[in-house]
Formats: C-alpha cells, sequence, structure tokens
C-alpha cells in the first residue's frame, strides 16, 4: 500500500511540475511582461496587473475611482458597448485593488482571448476619463465602496492598522472618502503614471503562453512609452494605538505587529499555527487559541505580506467587550508562547498546514494571481514551485526566531466598538 501511495504522489508531483508558468519579458514591441498557464479547462482568463494600488497614489482616494472607472468608455468602445459584447461572448469582467496592484480580469470561453485582451488592454492604452462618467457612474460606486467599509468592524480596523503600522505607502487606505474632490484631472495624471508599460505584467491562466504572448504584442504597443516603474518609498514599520468608535456589529479588536523586508514563510506558519479554522467540519480546532477562547469569541490569525513589509497580527471580534478581552489575552498569551519556541513536531505541522494554505490558494485564478504578481514584477522565478520551496527552509530554530524578532517591535493596536471599554495595548501584556 505504502509503495502504490509513493508512487501516486511521483505522478502528482510530475503532473504539478509540468504546470509551471511559462514567462516572458516582451520584446520593445510591448514592453508587458507575460505569463501564462494551461490547464486544459474550457475557460480562460486574463489579468491586466498595474502597479496602480493604494501605496502609490498620489491624493489620497484617486487608486480607488480609477478601480471604479475599469471598463468605462475608451477610443474603442463606449461603457455600453463594452458590457454589451462582453455579455455576447458570454464573459466576465471584474477590477480588484490592492495595496500594491489594481488587477483587471476578464474570465471568458477559451478561444474568445483576442477580444478580451482587446478590452483589456484598450482601458491602459485609451481610457477616456470623462466627467459625467465620474460623475454619474464612478461617484457612486466610490461613495458605495466608502459605506460598505464603514459598516463592517472588521476591515475597518485593518485599514486603521494599516495607517498605523506603515503610515504612508502601505498605510494609505484602499477607499476613498464618501465625499472627496477627486477630478477628472487627477485621475488622468495617475494614470498616465500608472499606466506605462514597466508598471503593467498580463498573466494568463489556461491560455496558451505564445498566443497570449503575440495578443499582448499586438494589444499594448500604444501603452505609454515609458520604461520605468511606479515608485514608493521604502516601508517602514511604526506601531501605535487607536481606537475607533463603532456601533452594530461585533467588539472588534486587532492586534498585531510589522515586518520589515520581503515575505516570510515563517510568519505563514505562525499564522497556520494560531489559526482557529479546523481541519475537520463540524469540529472545534485544536489550535493553542480555539481551545482556551469564550464561546461566541472569534479570532482570526492574519498574514498580509507585501513585497517590502509584511503586517501580522490577531483580528478578535465578540458581541461583548468582555468576550473580546478574555479571547485576547488567549490570543496574546499564545503568540508569546510561539516565540519562546515550540516542539519540532508542532512546526512541522504548522509548516504543512501552511504549504497546504499555499498551494490549495493557487489552484485559483485569483490566488495565482495574488502569488505570482509580485514576482513577475520582481523579475523572480514565477512559479508554484518556487513558491511552495520556501516553507522546506522552516525549522523550529528559524520560527522561533522570526516570532520573537517580530513581536519586539512595537505592537499595533485598533479597537472598533466601545472605544472607552476594549482592552488598550498594556492591558494585553505589551
Amino acid at each position: 500500500m505504502l509503495s502504490a501511495r509513493a508512487l501516486n504522489l511521483q505522478r502528482i508531483t510530475a503532473s504539478s511540475s509540468s504546470r509551471t508558468f511559462a514567462t516572458a519579458v516582451a520584446d520593445a514591441a510591448s514592453g508587458v511582461r507575460v505569463a501564462a498557464v494551461d490547464f486544459g479547462q474550457p475557460t480562460s482568463a486574463v489579468t491586466v496587473l498595474v502597479k496602480a494600488g493604494s501605496r502609490f497614489q498620489n491624493k489620497e482616494g484617486v487608486a480607488n475611482v480609477l478601480k471604479n472607472f475599469a471598463f468605462k468608455s475608451t477610443a474603442k468602445r463606449s461603457a455600453i458597448g463594452t458590457v454589451r459584447e462582453a455579455e455576447l461572448y458570454g464573459g466576465l469582467l471584474s477590477a480588484s485593488l490592492g495595496r500594491e496592484h489594481l488587477a483587471l480580469t476578464a474570465e471568458f470561453l477559451r478561444g474568445d482571448e483576442a477580444f478580451f485582451v482587446d478590452v483589456l488592454s484598450s482601458f491602459v492604452t485609451s481610457a477616456r476619463f470623462t466627467r459625467h462618467e465620474l460623475e454619474e457612474y464612478v461617484k457612486p460606486l466610490v461613495e458605495s465602496d466608502a459605506e460598505a467599509v464603514a459598516s463592517n468592524p472588521a476591515t475597518r480596523a485593518l485599514e486603521a492598522a494599516h495607517a498605523l503600522a506603515f503610515r504612508s505607502g502601505l498605510g494609505s487606505s484602499l477607499f476613498a472618502p464618501a465625499h472627496n474632490d477627486i477630478n477628472v484631472a487627477d485621475i488622468k495624471a495617475f494614470a498616465s503614471s500608472a499606466f506605462a508599460k514597466g508598471n503593467v505584467a498580463v498573466i494568463g491562466t489556461n491560455i496558451d503562453s505564445s498566443t497570449l504572448n503575440k495578443l499582448v504584442e499586438q494589444s499594448f504597443t500604444a501603452a505609454t512609452a515609458a520604461e520605468g516603474s511606479t515608485a514608493a518609498p521604502a516601508s517602514k514599520y511604526f506601531g501605535g494605538e487607536t481606537r475607533l468608535e463603532g456601533s452594530g456589529g461585533p467588539q472588534t479588536l486587532f492586534i498585531g505587529f510589522g515586518a520589515e523586508g520581503a515575505p516570510s514563510a515563517e510568519l505563514a506558519a505562525l499564522a497556520a499555527h494560531l489559526s482557529t479554522q479546523p481541519s475537520v467540519k463540524w469540529s472545534k480546532s485544536l489550535s493553542p487559541i480555539a481551545t482556551a477562547i469564550p464561546e461566541g469569541a472569534q479570532v482570526q490569525s492574519v498574514y498580509l505580506p507585501y513585497s517590502d513589509a509584511s503586517l501580522f497580527g490577531l483580528l478578535v471580534q465578540a458581541e461583548s467587550v468582555g468576550g473580546v478581552k478574555e479571547a485576547a489575552k488567549v490570543a496574546v498569551e499564545a503568540l508569546r508562547n510561539a516565540a519562546k519556541g515550540l516542539k519540532e513536531e508542532e512546526v512541522k505541522g504548522a509548516v504543512a498546514r501552511a504549504k497546504f494554505a499555499a498551494a490549495s490558494g493557487v489552484e485559483s485564478r485569483e490566488g495565482l494571481v495574488n502569488v505570482l504578481g509580485a514576482k513577475i514584477f520582481a523579475g523572480s522565478e514565477v512559479s508554484v514551485e518556487s513558491t511552495l520551496s520556501a516553507f522546506d527552509k522552516v525549522n523550529a530554530a528559524s520560527f522561533s526566531k522570526a516570532v520573537s524578532s517580530l513581536i519586539s517591535a512595537k505592537p499595533t493596536l485598533v479597537t472598533v466598538g466601545d472605544s472607552l471599554n476594549l482592552p488598550h495595548t498594556d492591558e494585553l501584556g505589551f
């Protein structure tokens, strides 16, 4: 039985290793980085990834406004024309914004890639950014985003945590103020710098790499000629405490720390070790937090890696202030114990869970874009294997060292809810 299982694992490994990304930096005709993988499935997707995240914005909220301008009128199509043609092809268009990248995505039936690459590229190369579209279509979307975050305590806490942890750059909000003075000139100026060829990469799934390279070369020749890359100051961690009033939602607390430098496999393993997500449905996790927090309280480990820094923390929520206090103390104690050191078998289990989460994440289109996008811009090896191999170097010593270094910094604490009674940093032992 063991030999049969070993043979099966070898087959799986061989199969997965053949599914690496084919990458190429296009020639001067396009100047756009391209990566593609083909799993042979009937639907395809193409994502145009732009270094236009909130850390690069030159005015508060302009990145969010640019995201909501996606698929409006261009030199080739009106907004309604784009919608109608996309529906005729049976495709889906979407845009999302992160702190480092703006992602424009088209999902469609295999064989329709020429049309959808053209739709995506036309926004990058010839968006009109008209005033009437800003007033009639875009601003309501911006206000809707602002309302959504205002009513979500967890999102409010994470937004405030980034601002405390990094101040500018990564600390810039993903959202624009509901009432802002952003105008067409602001958007055009930001888009002009962001859409330079050096800031654009194209990632395709279930599409032949040579086909995608040709389409990119044809479609992106009109992109801004500048070959430079959008720049932002190197991230620096600060930390601090802020308390936000909130009603209608659970009492919320985030306690975390920032780490400067490249993403860390050790911190990903720490997040897996402290996660309260059970491995078996309808059961309770055996993590050191899940077994000790009060009934009704929730603790979520948060690990958010970026190109030059990371934010790690614990998001605590409960219906009562008392529940948050008790759960937060349990969570902090578990974090401190991890810094003191874990048994080798505990570290191996945490690494295995982190590696599984990373491997299962890249099975989805969004996961692939998140994991591989930064690698493309950095010129690193663009493959799933290179992402997973980092976990093989984690051991008990490196784990303990990374966690100890993390919590030696000034903590970042955010409360949302009953700000008078939710715990302060010193009450949690920091």
